[in-house]
């Protein structure tokens, strides 16, 4: 039986929010229109999504079970996977190295105090300069799935890009269909890179995706050359750490490190 009262702990992983539910005995049966109105910002929590802790189903000490803001289940969040560690380890005790299982494979975490350092699935699909056509203009994509798909536009002037209006394009576009991508705007800052990114599912810019944190180190070093660790500064003010090992073709070690902040405990009919 549905509990009417949900208990919940409000996060944001550098900027990223989200609505976090211990829901280890599964007490908690949210289905997607409960899990929108819970994100919604003007009547409910208001989150970019909900994440609730699950007992493991296999190798994990835990399940992770991540849903958009509109109730959609997906594969992976690189932010949403350092709040998940921090929120798993409080509730359960647990210290030092945190496994738990995603749609997208077994992931560890490790605490440094205030920090999280998350190893990541393995990325796959690279698919480095595509020309798009996409509101009027050609794009040059780069694509990677890092848990979940990402498109990735290197941009002069990351501040004037319409995140929006071209985001949507490429999270619409016919090359992405069925399932769509998210998109990402990249640009230099000194030695690092700065990103704005339109996620799919929130349908919006939002101030940081780790996934996409991921994909645009990946991409730039297969584009540019550049080296682990590299950093990344997110919309939200918050610089995050890409780090990875070249094996061969492909990389193993991929991390990424960055907050993971307790916002605010709370209990919500739903």
């Amino acid at each position: 039986m549905r509990d009417p009262m949900l208990t919940f702990t409000k996060m944001n992983g550098a900027g990223n929010d989200f609505v976090m539910v211990d829901n280890r005995d599964l007490r908690y049966d949210l289905d997607r229109t409960a899990i929108a109105r819970l994100c919604d910002r003007h009547r409910g929590v208001g989150a970019d999504g909900l994440i609730a802790v699950e007992p493991p189903q296999g190798e994990g000490d835990f399940r992770m079970r991540y849903y958009n803001a509109d109730g959609g289940e997906a594969e992976m969040c690189g932010n949403g996977a350092r709040c998940f560690a921090r929120f798993a380890s409080r509730i359960s005790g647990q210290t030092g190295l945190v496994k738990f299982e995603t749609a997208a494979g077994l992931i560890a975490a490790k605490l440094h105090h205030g920090l999280v350092e998350v190893v990541m699935s393995m990325p796959k699909d690279f698919a480095p300069g595509v020309p798009l056509a996409v509101a009027g203009q050609t794009l040059t994509v780069h694509f990677v799935n890092t848990g979940v798909p990402h498109a990735v536009v290197l941009v002069e002037a990351l501040e004037k890009v319409d995140v929006v209006g071209l985001g949507a394009g490429l999270r619409y576009h016919e090359h992405f269909k069925p399932k769509g991508t998210n998109a990402n705007f990249v640009g230099r800052r000194g030695s690092d890179l700065a990103i704005r990114t339109y996620e799919r599912g929130v349908e919006g810019e939002t101030q940081a995706c780790g996934t996409g944190v991921v994909a645009a180190a990946l991409i730039l070093h297969e584009v540019e050359g550049l080296v682990s660790p590299i950093g990344v500064w997110v919309q939200g003010g918050d610089r995050l750490e890409v780090g990875f090992e070249r094996d061969g073709a492909g990389y193993r070690h991929v991390t990424l490190t960055g907050p993971a902040d307790f916002v605010f405990d709370g209990h919500v009919v739903v």
